[in-house]
C-alpha cells in the first residue's frame, strides 16, 4: 500500500548524528528547567512543572512511553502531522491512513475548522517522507508539527481577505492558510535569502497557477513592514524566529551550532520588534484581526517576552 511504502522509505533516513556541543548544552539547560522529567519516563500532565515544558516537545510526548530527552534525541519518536493539499487531494493515501488508525485533528474541539482543511495524525510516533519538489507537479501533503496549525486557525481566515504571513519560510503556514480559504491577497515575506528560496519552492509545490496571481513573495525586514504598507491587511500571521532544538541538535556544523546557542538570548528582542506597532500591528486595518505565533522552546525566551 501507499502508506507502507512511504514509511519504509522514511525509516531508512532516520539515522542522524547528534552534535555533542548542542547536546551538552541541552543536558545542562533542560536538567535545570525540567528537573527529573528530563530523563524520567512519565505522563507529562501529571507533573507540577507542566507549565514550563517546551511546547514543541510536549506536543510530541506519548504518555508513559518516552522521556523528554528521548523525544528530543530520537528521530524515531518524533510525531508529524500530515496536512493534505486540497489542490491535489491524495484520496488513495487517505484510505491507507484510515486503515492504519490515523485520525483527523481538531475538528471537534475548535470553533473554527474549515471543511477544506484535512490534517491527519497517528496515535503513535510516525514519520512519512516529504515529497520531492518537481516543477509542474503539485505535492499531495505537507509534514508539520500539528501545533503549527493553531495560529493559522486562530486567524479564522475568510474568502477574499488580505493576509500577511510576516515570517513565512519555509512556507507551511502559508500553505495551511490556503487550505482554509481563498484570500483576496496573500503576502508571504521572508528576510533570510536562503529561507526565501525554500519558501518559493514550497509555494510552487503546493499552489495551482490560478492562485499564484493573488500571492506576493517579498524579502523585506519584517520590523519595517508596517511603515512600508500601513493598514493594508485584514489579518497578519507572525511566526517570529525562535530556537529550534531538533534542528540544532542534529547540526552537522558544531561551530555554527555553538554560535546559534550563543545568539539564543537575542531572539526575544527580535520577536518583540516583529510584533510591535511599527511592524505587524501597523500593517492591519483598524477593523482587522491579528494572530501571533511565537514558538518558544526555552524558559529564556518565555521569561524575556513576559
Amino acid at each position: 500500500m501507499v502508506l507502507t511504502r512511504l514509511k519504509a522509505k522514511s525509516e531508512r533516513k532516520l539515522a542522524k548524528q547528534i552534535c555533542k556541543v548542542v547536546l551538552d548544552h541541552f543536558e545542562k539547560q533542560y536538567s535545570k528547567e525540567l528537573g527529573d522529567a528530563w530523563n524520567t519516563v512519565s505522563h507529562p500532565l501529571s507533573s507540577p512543572k507542566v507549565g514550563v515544558y517546551p511546547s514543541s516537545i510536549l506536543a510530541l510526548l506519548v504518555a508513559d512511553m518516552f522521556s523528554f530527552r528521548d523525544i528530543l534525541t530520537s528521530p524515531s519518536c518524533w510525531q508529524h502531522a500530515i496536512l493534505f493539499n486540497r489542490f491535489n487531494y491524495p484520496f488513495e493515501l487517505e484510505k491507507d491512513l484510515h486503515l492504519k488508525g490515523y485520525h483527523t485533528l481538531f475538528r471537534e474541539s475548535l470553533p473554527y475548522y474549515p471543511k477544506s482543511m484535512k490534517c491527519y495524525l497517528s496515535s503513535i510516533p510516525s514519520r512519512m517522507p516529504s515529497e520531492r519538489h518537481q516543477i509542474g507537479n503539485l505535492k499531495k501533503y505537507y509534514l508539520l508539527n500539528a501545533a503549527s496549525l493553531l495560529p493559522v486557525l486562530a486567524l479564522e481566515l475568510r474568502d477574499g481577505e488580505k493576509v500577511l504571513d510576516l515570517c513565512a519560510a519555509p512556507g507551511g503556514k502559508s500553505v495551511a492558510l490556503l487550505q482554509c480559504a481563498y484570500p483576496g491577497y496573500l503576502h508571504c515575506n521572508e528576510y533570510d535569502s536562503l529561507r526565501l528560496r525554500w519558501l518559493r519552492q514550497t509555494l510552487e509545490s503546493f499552489i495551482p497557477q490560478p492562485l499564484v496571481n493573488v500571492i506576493k513573495v517579498s524579502e523585506l525586514d519584517g520590523r519595517e513592514m508596517g511603515d512600508a504598507q500601513p493598514e493594508k491587511f485584514d489579518k497578519v500571521l507572525v511566526d517570529a524566529p525562535c530556537s529550534n532544538d531538533r534542528s540544532w541538535l542534529f547540526s552537522s556544523d558544531s561551530q555554527k551550532a555553538a554560535c546559534r546557542i550563543s545568539q539564543r538570548r537575542n531572539l526575544p528582542v527580535l520577536q518583540i520588534e516583529l510584533i510591535s506597532m511599527k511592524s505587524s500591528l501597523k500593517g492591519i486595518v483598524m477593523t482587522g484581526k491579528r494572530s501571533q505565533s511565537i514558538v518558544h522552546c526555552t524558559l529564556i525566551e518565555d521569561s524575556d517576552l513576559s
